[in-house]
C-alpha cells in the first residue's frame, strides 16, 4: 500500500484546478501546468484537496498511484512557490555571468562555453554562486545537471562546479618518495 499515494494534495489559494479525462490541469495566474495520468489513477477534486485513487489491485497500479500523486505535488508547489538550485563555481579564473537568455561560464578550457536558458527558467549569478529558478521541478533540477557536467568538481583540490549543499571528499595528492 501506497503512502505517499493516501496523503491527499492540498491546493494552495490562488491555484486553479480542473479535470478534463485523464487530464489535471493546475492554473495560477497566466501559467498552467497539465499532468496526462493515461487513466491509471482515480482523481477525486473537492475545493482545497486532490486525492488520488488505485484502479486495480496490481503492483502497477500501486506504484502509478504514488508516483502520479508525486508529479502532481511538485506542479502545486511549483506554482505556488517555484524551485531553486544553487550552483557553487570554485577554481582561480572560473567565472559565469548571465547575457540576456544565455548563461556564459568561463571554466578553465580555452573557449568559453555558452549554456542557452531555457524557457520558464531564471538564472541568476552572485559572484561564484549561479542561482536557477523555475516552477518546474525537473527542469530546474536538469539544467543545474547540464551545468555541473561541464567541468564537475575534482577531488584533489575542489576546482570545479558543485552543488552548493554538495560535500566533495578529498583526496591526498601524491606521497613524497623515500
Amino acid at each position: 500500500m501506497s503512502r505517499i499515494g493516501k496523503k491527499p494534495v492540498a491546493i494552495a489559494k490562488g491555484i486553479e484546478v480542473s479535470v478534463d479525462g485523464s487530464v489535471i490541469v493546475a492554473k495560477k495566474g497566466k501559467l498552467e501546468k497539465q499532468l496526462e495520468t493515461h487513466g491509471r489513477v482515480g482523481i477525486e477534486v473537492s475545493e482545497n484537496e486532490v486525492t488520488f485513487s488505485r484502479i486495480g489491485e496490481t503492483k502497477e497500479s500501486s506504484a502509478y498511484w504514488g508516483t502520479y500523486r508525486s508529479l502532481f505535488q511538485n506542479i502545486i508547489v511549483g506554482l505556488d512557490q517555484g524551485f531553486t538550485k544553487s550552483l557553487e563555481i570554485n577554481g582561480v579564473g572560473y567565472r559565469a555571468a548571465v547575457k540576456g537568455k544565455v548563461l556564459n561560464l568561463q571554466l578553465g578550457f580555452s573557449h568559453d562555453i555558452d549554456y542557452p536558458i531555457v524557457e520558464g527558467l531564471e538564472i541568476t549569478v552572485e559572484k561564484n554562486v549561479v542561482t536557477i529558478k523555475g516552477s518546474d521541478k525537473q527542469a530546474v533540477g536538469q539544467a543545474a545537471a547540464e551545468i555541473r557536467s561541464f567541468r564537475p568538481p575534482e577531488p584533489y583540490k575542489g576546482k570545479g562546479v558543485k552543488y552548493s549543499d554538495e560535500h566533495i571528499v578529498r583526496k591526498a595528492g601524491k606521497a613524497a618518495g623515500k
